[in-house]
């Protein structure tokens, strides 16, 4: 054997080490990955996990641009002394007039009065940002001049009643800056919904769909089989279309999925005047009975079900939607009844057969 056979045997051999080494070491990554979702979301002994999903970046955009409005109506207010009332918009201007018939800055009743109503139109609407922590941050944000400038409140409001006046005990240092508080508020709260939108993972295993939530000190996680599922519904809003995610609902046969909304106001509402009495004539009863028709069909309300977006219970705006729905239908389809009497049926042709 000449030198050059034996450095090509070599070389040869040494490629097949590197490929076996290479392939070892891939393995050994994969299963260490396997083995850290495992740990992550408890699943049986046996059970893969096929498929690991998050809520999409923009998946609570809403809850930023709240950030960004708060911060906005701090900036306005931080700043009113230097607008100009000729040259502003016309909204400017109307905050500018608040900020000055409300007592001004130090007494900030007009911005608790603005706050309070984007705080009221954000509960209404029942958008994703209409959950009760963002209320509470809301609120937490609209009375937090007053409760730091207590004592010029105070001062303010006895100073209308009384000619000795409550307040004045407190160093004239502590105010409530408009423009510092407003980045301090808006930073807390984008950094608490980030972390919030980090604490939602889903998995899709060889068994079930897991949906797993860790937030603080809360902790949920929902694991359904595949026989309980009746149907994925997926879901993309405008917003959706243009960034590129949807969400993925699972309903199952016990109702999970579905919510019941009430909508329009209550019905039956006693209007003041119109009970009927004895001493009515023919007129006035006809009268009574119209009005208390009109008002109860505008008053009339109806409970709906309908399909409900919950990040717990749901794969929340996600990305490459379209893998997910396919792979969650294909181990439906997998688990389900037909596709066993299926299998049961090619099994006993071919014992038949043989």
């Amino acid at each position: 054997m000449t030198e050059q056979e034996v450095t090509e045997e070599n070389v040869e051999e040494l490629n097949e080490e590197v490929a076996n080494a290479d392939k070892t070491s891939s393995e050994a990554t994969i299963d260490a990955k396997q083995k850290k979702l495992v740990a992550k979301f408890l699943t049986i002994p046996g059970e893969e996990i096929l498929l690991t999903k998050q809520p999409s970046i923009f998946a609570f955009l809403g809850m930023y641009v709240m950030g960004l409005i708060v911060l906005g109506v701090h900036l306005l207010f931080g700043q009113a002394d230097l607008l100009d009332d000729g040259n502003s918009s016309a909204l400017v201007t109307i905050i500018i007039a608040i900020v000055k018939i409300s007592g001004g800055k130090t007494v900030p009743f007009g911005f608790v009065l603005i706050m309070l109503t984007i705080t009221w139109l954000n509960r209404l609407m029942n958008m994703s940002t209409s959950g009760r922590w963002v209320t509470t941050w809301l609120l937490m944000v609209t009375f937090a001049p007053i409760i730091i400038q207590i004592d010029d409140v105070l001062l303010f409001v006895t100073g209308i009643f009384m000619d000795d006046p409550i307040g004045g005990f407190l160093p004239d240092f502590i105010s409530y800056n408009y423009t510092i508080f407003g980045f301090i508020f808006t930073s807390m709260f984008w950094g608490l919904t980030y972390y919030y939108q980090k604490s939602f993972h889903y998995a899709i295993t060889s068994d079930a769909v897991i949906f797993q939530h860790r937030f603080l000190l809360s902790h949920s996680r929902r694991r359904i089989l595949y026989d309980r599922i009746s149907e994925v519904i997926e879901e993309r809003n405008p917003m959706g279309m243009i960034l590129g995610y949807s969400t993925l609902t699972v309903l199952t046969d016990t109702g999970i999925g579905l919510a019941e909304e009430t909508i329009g106001m209550r019905a039956g509402a006693t209007i003041p005047g119109t009970s009927q009495n004895d001493s009515d004539s023919t007129t006035t009863a006809a009268g009574k009975t119209w009005i208390r028709n009109i008002v109860g069909l505008l008053t009339y309300q109806r409970t709906v079900t309908r399909v409900m977006a919950d990040p717990k219970n749901c794969f929340y705006s996600i990305r490459k939607s379209d893998k997910t729905k396919l792979l969650v239908d294909e181990m439906h389809k997998k688990h389900s009844s037909s596709s066993l009497l299926s299998d049961l049926k090619d099994s006993m042709t071919k014992s038949n057969n043989n």
